[in-house]
């Protein structure tokens, strides 16, 4: 600093800086699958960036997680979620008597794979317009794959049908991953100015509220549809090409942002693999509910799915924020070297990802006794589910959470170490999954059910 030696007036007393210019590199740095998707303000990105570098530089580390934290942050979130899939299958057990679902019963098959696309839902424009665009692709390939495993099943499928899925579920896709969008949002930011942990809460939240817009716009579009079909079969066209038009610009806009770029470029493999998983739980939904004798499964099969779902994607979650906290990419605890370890290293430990897997187990039974309570109080049943439906129904919500936390904790570590984004690949392999062993399950214990001659629930 100087000041200037012959200076008169009233600034003769404010100093000369000797400021040396500044290079700065404006270009954009290429994101990698394992970067935080979240701009830099927001929860996810700055807080997993700034808890890196505290870590390479020996900074203070995250605090623990107390088992009473963890089951008071998880249990309002996990209710709500459950109580939105109760009113899913409550809703679903109404729209299959319409003339759509009862003509098109691929819609059926088509459903779990629509209910499926709960992806990574960012928070600027330009990622919402890509997750827009795959669930549009997604839905369209979703409504192809239904249409094949109809065929398959039932060896034809009449042209109007096949019309009325492909729109169906591409205008069903389309519209729900922008309102999941919003309230995804809504809920991290919400968990950010509370100060509670999004992991626990993210997911379940906007599952609570997913699955039944989800089912609701499925169940509206297919009526719709139906029922212009036949007179106004055009607009089914126009409608779909306006959508597939518009396709390129989301492209072209989407493209702009880094992330979702690397979003479009490398997140087809796990939403699409998803897909055909979920499909064929779809088929043996559709299966079973075409028998008399257990077309009951319908009311109950979004619950057992959507609580299974939710509960493995919590723990997928916190396994990955933990890695993000802790570990480079590549990078994995000594315990989890193998691929695969023993069920047992899932639940006991003193880690916290062991201290989660527990609680979430745990909490399935009463979770679900509530849920078949108030199923049973809605529906206006005047006598409880029978001891040995009770039975069932929980032992097949039980395997299933507990082999999907078995699967997610080998799952999430694998893609850690190959270097992809766990939370981008994992949580759809693993919903699938869910629908996939929760619709079988269902199925076998309603089978089971049906030939031991209890009809309480059935």
């Amino acid at each position: 600093m100087e000041f200037p030696e012959n200076s008169s007036g009233p600034n003769h007393l404010i100093p000369k800086w000797n400021i040396s210019p500044v290079s700065v590199n404006y270009e954009p740095q290429e994101s990698t699958e394992t970067d935080p998707l979240l701009p830099k303000d927001g929860f996810g990105g700055s807080r997993l960036r700034r808890s890196l570098e505290e870590k390479q530089s020996g900074g203070a580390d995250v605090p623990p997680e107390t088992v009473l934290s963890l089951v008071l942050q998880i249990l309002v979130p996990f209710l709500l979620a459950g109580l939105g899939t109760v009113f899913a299958g409550l809703l679903l057990d109404v729209v299959q008597s319409w003339d759509v679902f009862q003509e098109i019963t691929e819609l059926l098959i088509l459903l779990p794979a629509v209910l499926g696309m709960k992806g990574n839902l960012e928070m600027t424009l330009a990622s919402r317009l890509s997750t827009a665009l795959q669930a549009s692709i997604l839905g369209l390939l979703a409504s192809l794959m239904a249409i094949v495993l109809g065929w398959i099943a039932d060896g034809r499928i009449p042209f109007n049908h096949l019309v009325l899925l492909c729109s169906t579920g591409l205008w069903t896709a389309f519209v729900a991953s922008l309102l999941q969008g919003i309230i995804m949002v809504g809920v991290i930011l919400g968990s950010k100015r509370i100060g509670i942990n999004p992991d626990n809460v993210a997911t379940p939240m906007a599952a609570s509220f997913g699955d039944l817009i989800t089912l609701a716009l499925l169940a509206c579009f297919s009526q719709w549809f139906y029922s212009f079909i036949e007179l106004y079969s055009y607009a089914l066209y126009l409608l779909d090409l306006i959508l597939l038009c518009l396709m390129p610009l989301w492209i072209v806009m989407a493209s702009k942002h880094p992330a979702s770029r690397l979003l479009l470029r490398t997140g087809w493999e796990p939403i699409v693999t998803a897909m055909v998983i979920s499909s064929i739980g779809g088929l043996i939904l559709d299966k079973t509910v075409s028998d008399p004798n257990l077309a009951g499964i319908i009311l109950y099969a979004p619950v057992i799915n959507g609580i299974g779902g939710n509960l493995v994607s919590i723990q997928a979650s916190r396994i990955s924020t933990n890695l993000h906290l802790n570990f480079s990419p590549n990078e994995v605890p000594e315990d989890q070297k193998k691929c695969c370890q023993h069920p047992c290293g899932t639940f006991f430990g003193s880690g916290p990802n062991q201290k989660s897997a527990k609680v979430l187990l745990l909490m399935v039974i009463p979770g679900q006794l509530v849920f078949l309570y108030l199923i049973h109080l809605i529906k206006g049943a005047h006598t409880m589910p029978s001891v040995l439906f009770t039975f069932a129904f929980l032992s097949a919500s039980l395997i299933q959470v507990f082999f999907l936390l078995c699967i997610a904790d080998c799952m999430v570590h694998c893609l850690w170490r190959r270097g992809k984004d766990p939370d981008s690949y994992s949580i759809p392999y693993l919903t699938a999954l869910g629908d996939l062993l929760g619709t079988a399950l269902l199925s076998l214990a309603f089978l089971l059910l049906w030939c031991s001659g209890d009809s309480g629930g059935v």
